[in-house]
């Protein structure tokens, strides 16, 4: 177990939307940790002035308890003017900045997690600069081969195999080879990262029925059923394919760890039903932990003071608790191989 101060970084993602003001917002409690803005000093500042909050921003230095009423920020400089509620693509190139300079920070171990507010995937692309998601773009600056999503709060843990795909993209992504690694992933950072020696994960189906013994479509006997009887017999604990309209029901959902779903909307449309707004995003394959919030930049909502930070303090709280869990020598080595052979 790890009992130094946990060091968090926290990018509050686009600038006109709510991220600046959660960040603002969750400063009147108090965390375990030292937790340090990535983000435009000013813009911090204009908020809270804006928002009417008794709160001082300062550059930081060194690594202190969090202290209510005080924002430690590692400085980077807006590109472009910002008004809450409206998008400058501008911004794009800032927003990436702050993801890059967090990133490097992670993988020096100067900190030792990330947590992300929300971005606007579409005016980063706008601004010309190809983005499908944290989940890919984190991958990519850490050199992971294959990031996993999954999502949790108290009701439910729901993991992606595919993510931000259209519809039509989703078949040709499930392969033998994809499969494997991603449950392989799954299996391992849940055993390094949420103390769960053992996993118990539900596999859904990809058609309705889960294919209904191959008259609803073939990919379960084909694709899925293959690589979980491989797997199980190599001691992971495994079941499915399952039918993904009732493996949600509290009756089945409860004999699980984790859901593993096939694509976006499989799993994470059940999930924020159950729990949206104390739902964490966490970025699984990484050699860094990430979480993040479960909403988007809400921009009808910035500058107004209404937004909810339940979400954003649930990412923090969940960062400190994967640290607490994390065991020595095991974070970041998810490289896509079964770890153990647990019995079955």
């Amino acid at each position: 177990m790890n009992t130094r101060l946990p060091r968090l970084l926290i990018t509050p993602g686009e600038p006109a939307g709510i991220g600046p003001e959660l960040l603002a917002m969750i400063n009147r409690q108090s965390f375990e940790a030292t937790l340090v803005a990535v983000a435009d000093p000013e813009l911090l500042q204009q908020r809270i002035e804006h928002l009417g909050l008794d709160i001082r921003v300062r550059e930081y230095r060194d690594a202190e308890r969090h202290r209510p009423g005080i924002i430690d920020v590692m400085p980077v400089p807006l590109r472009g003017t910002v008004t809450a509620g409206q998008l400058n693509p501008e911004n794009a190139a800032y927003v990436l900045a702050t993801l890059d300079t967090a990133v490097s920070a992670c993988l020096d171990h100067r900190f030792d997690a990330l947590i992300t507010g929300p971005v606007s995937k579409s005016i980063i692309n706008t601004a010309g600069i190809p983005f499908s998601g944290h989940t890919e773009y984190l991958a990519e600056k850490c050199g992971a081969a294959l990031p996993v999503m999954m999502l949790t709060n108290t009701r439910v843990r729901v993991a992606l195999v595919t993510t931000h795909l259209p519809l039509k993209d989703v078949v040709g992504m499930i392969t033998p080879q994809r499969l494997e690694q991603v449950i392989s992933i799954l299996h391992g950072d849940l055993q390094s990262r949420f103390a769960l020696q053992a996993p118990r994960i539900a596999v859904c189906g990809l058609n309705p029925h889960a294919g209904e013994d191959g008259h609803l479509g073939t990919e379960e006997i084909t694709v899925l059923r293959p690589v979980i009887e491989r797997l199980c017999q190599q001691g992971l604990r495994l079941c499915g394919p399952l039918p993904a309209d009732t493996v949600f029901t509290p009756e089945v959902r409860r004999d699980f760890d984790v859901i593993l779903a096939m694509y976006h909307d499989q799993g994470l449309t059940a999930l924020k039903a159950l729990g949206f707004g104390e739902t964490v995003n966490i970025t699984l394959g990484l050699p860094v932990i990430r979480t993040s919030v479960d909403h988007g930049t809400a921009l009808a909502l910035a500058g107004t003071g209404k937004a909810n930070p339940s979400s954003l303090v649930a990412a923090i709280e969940q960062a400190i608790a994967m640290l607490a869990h994390a065991q020595p020598g095991q974070a970041g080595k998810s490289d896509g191989k079964p770890r153990s052979a647990l019995s079955h």
